[in-house]
């Protein structure tokens, strides 16, 4: 049985499509269990299946609507009427933070919180909360709350319902290729997940470190080098060395096996076989625009505005780590498709000349939002760090497949690519952890963001691909 026809088997009915988006969006938005409950990801996967089934789009915004409006109102009526007992109730009474956070959210917006607080992953669930402990009006809040309902039903549906309509050109693959996408999604989640467990095992407050913390403070030489390469509040960069060893011993041996090969490996043919034959609206449009973003113009757009603010604000070692890394992954890819020779399984005009291994797209990506997630989570708390690296590897992934749906590197590249990034990043953060650092907060990230959103939207109106 295909892939296909599993799902469609599996699928619920129209009738019980409509009541399971309508549960999710209440839960989601409700106090206490909106923490804890993926709701993104379950509407998304419950969208898509009704966009599969071509159900009526306008119900299943309906059900949304209705659920978001029902879960905020639960949510309010319940801080209305118990205030301060709320904060006995678990898991608030174990997370205190949670609330803390929503009310200085609400404080600074007001009302205007209610509707702005429904589109902020962190505050979205206590936020209706808040309001009505401290007695917003019930008027305001049922105003606030139906509006903020009516945007969100469509921002969170319709991703997934779209994704829906082209699951029969998705998972209608070659044959021999069903499974080997598979494995290879299960290898990518696999190593996401275990390198985001390994790198908070080893930070300070990780179980790992402080095994090891324990082993060498009761060995002299070992207790030498420790505190050696003991850093801020003596903490040892081991979540860095490990990076550098791990990813400098994959790309090492990648690199062998590419040159041993000369030419494209079984899994990049079958890989690039797939992308060939998959039809999908806009697919190759969405590859090119991403093909703009991380090429060198695209990339000088995103960080002019925060290199301008580091050096306004005189952080001049944090700017040039950073452009250090940039610029050594740049000299870096140069040399390595000079070296290594290997040609791209296709040349557009705007590429001759220019060879396959590593991807500099997939590496400068790497670089760029790997050192931007290492020098936030450092102004967080460890708990909250989490978030900031799934965010750049959400950010990274698409930049480097975009190179295979617009046809013009090898699966391998990607990959060499990619590690080859782990390995500078790696490297640029040692040498930043070296000694104790000021800190960068606090940053107008926002109105930075805007900057360098705006910028990348000139490049790629105005320039052409490199």
């Amino acid at each position: 049985m295909s892939l296909t026809e599993t799902l469609q088997q599996l699928a619920p009915s129209p009738e019980m499509l409509l009541f399971i988006v309508g549960a999710i969006a209440l839960l989601e938005s409700l106090a206490l269990v909106g923490l804890l409950l993926p709701g993104v990801v379950l509407i998304t996967a419950a969208a898509s299946l009704a966009g599969h089934q071509d159900m009526a789009l306008t119900s299943l915004l309906l059900a949304a609507f209705i659920g978001a409006v029902l879960g905020d109102g639960i949510s309010f009526a319940l801080g209305y009427s118990q205030r301060e007992r709320v904060t006995r109730l678990w898991p608030l009474s174990r997370h205190p933070e949670w609330l803390a956070r929503g009310a200085r959210f609400f404080q600074r917006y007001g009302s205007l919180s209610v509707f702005f607080g429904r589109f902020v992953g962190p505050v979205r669930p206590v936020i209706p909360l808040i309001a009505g402990m401290l007695h917003m009006s019930p008027r305001a809040f049922l105003w606030a709350n139906l509006a903020s309902a009516a945007l969100w039903a469509p921002a969170y549906v319709l991703p997934g319902y779209l994704l829906g309509q082209t699951w029969q050109q998705l998972l209608t693959l070659p044959a021999g290729l069903e499974a080997l996408l598979i494995v290879l999604a299960i290898i990518v989640v696999v190593l996401t997940v275990a390198f985001s467990w390994l790198r908070h095992q080893v930070s300070r407050s990780g179980r790992v470190y402080r095994l090891l913390a324990h082993g060498a403070r009761r060995r002299p030489l070992l207790r030498r080098a420790w505190l050696k390469r003991s850093w801020r509040r003596g903490e040892v960069p081991l979540a860095s060395w490990l990076l550098l060893v791990f990813s400098l011993g994959g790309l090492s041996g990648l690199t062998i096996a590419v040159i041993r090969q000369r030419g494209p490996f079984t899994i990049d043919l079958q890989v690039h076989a797939f992308f060939d034959t998959l039809v999908v609206p806009l697919l190759p449009e969405a590859g090119q625009l991403l093909a703009r973003i991380g090429d060198m113009y695209g990339i000088l757009a995103l960080v002019l505005p925060w290199g301008v603010w580091l050096l306004l604000r005189r952080h001049v070692s944090a700017f040039a780590h950073i452009g250090a890394g940039l610029g050594a992954i740049a000299l870096l890819n140069t040399l390595g498709k000079a070296l290594i020779g290997r040609p791209r399984p296709d040349t557009p005009d705007y590429l001759t000349g220019s060879l396959a291994y590593p991807s500099a797209h997939a590496s400068s990506a790497v670089v760029l939002y790997g050192l931007a997630a290492a020098f936030i989570a450092q102004e967080l708390p460890s708990q909250r760090r989490f978030w900031v690296y799934w965010t750049a590897i959400a950010l990274a992934l698409p930049m480097a497949l975009s190179r295979l749906v617009i046809g013009v590197h090898w699966l391998s590249d990607l990959i060499g690519g990619g590690l080859l990034g782990l390995v500078v990043c790696a490297l640029v953060r040692l040498a930043w952890q070296r000694k104790p650092r000021p800190s960068l907060a606090p940053c107008p990230w926002l109105a930075l963001t805007v900057a360098s959103l705006t910028l990348v939207a000139a490049r790629v109106a105005l320039l052409p691909p490199v």
